[in-house]
């Protein structure tokens, strides 16, 4: 097992908390978050996050493909932002809406309405969505996606990111390492012991949100793209090899040619 270099993981964790800002005019109550699904972090790795796709109560992560859960074409999407400043919410637009430019979807975004398809909260611990159509599962005016570290200082490559990672997941785009036909030579032991340390982790939760592949038969899907915005950042300590995947800020070509085949116009 190679050696890991804990101080260059971090470099490369996919998300990070601190507090939200009230908005200047704006009702910045958190949404109400799902209680089972939002992972507990050890506050010890409190800097050290990932990208979590959650799921409605009941349901099988692995049944949760981009077939059943994208919407229907040429829907109008309405997006809540709850919270945050008016700068930070502008930053999530701007970022959001660019799917719009390669997919047959609208987003409407407002602010603090319950009743929306897509409730976004900004509240501290981490960045995460439901996926997909999921969003119509999850009721009670709860938040369907979360922000939990944009602030007024947080720089556009960030923004960048997230936002359109996570809007790629409210689209119903899964995490691109979990793809059919990715084949990431993992050093699981490293692995295992990678985010055992960082996310308080268990086995069984690191098999679910890395080593667990969606079905050919139940997922849309194009060739395996390492530079897509839903890949996973992969450090070289944590495969076998040399291979590893950097930090992935814009939409790729494949993201952009894929989601016009889910969502053609």
């Amino acid at each position: 097992m190679k050696k890991l270099n804990l101080a260059v993981l971090t470099a490369f964790a996919v998300l990070c908390f601190t507090a939200c800002q009230k908005s200047d005019g704006i009702d910045s109550t958190p949404l109400e978050e799902p209680e089972a699904e939002v992972m507990a972090i050890s506050p010890r790795f409190a800097n050290l996050h990932v990208c979590t796709e959650l799921y409605p109560e009941g349901t099988v992560a692995r049944g949760a493909t981009i077939k059943t859960k994208q919407w229907p074409n040429g829907t109008t999407l309405t997006v809540s932002l709850n919270g945050g400043t008016a700068f930070v919410r502008n930053k999530v637009i701007a970022f959001a809406k660019q799917w719009e430019s390669y997919a047959n979807i609208k987003f409407n975004f407002v602010t603090n309405d319950r009743k929306a398809t897509i409730r976004v909260s900004f509240s501290p611990g981490g960045s995460w969505s439901y996926i997909g159509n999921d969003a119509n599962s999850i009721k009670g005016g709860k938040a369907t996606m979360n922000f939990g570290w944009f602030d007024n200082t947080t720089p556009d490559e960030e923004f960048s990111r997230t936002t359109i990672h996570e809007f790629g997941h409210a689209l119903g785009m899964i995490h691109e390492h979990q793809h059919p036909l990715a084949d990431i030579p993992w050093d699981k032991p490293a692995v295992y012991d990678y985010y055992r340390q960082t996310q308080g982790w268990t086995t069984q939760q690191v098999d679910v949100n890395l080593f667990q592949k969606y079905s050919t038969s139940q997922t849309n899907f194009s060739a395996y793209d390492q530079a897509s915005i839903m890949h996973y950042p992969v450090e070289e300590q944590l495969t076998i090899g040399n291979f590893s995947v950097g930090w992935n800020t814009v939409l790729s070509s494949t993201d952009k040619s894929f989601i016009g085949t889910v969502y053609p116009k």
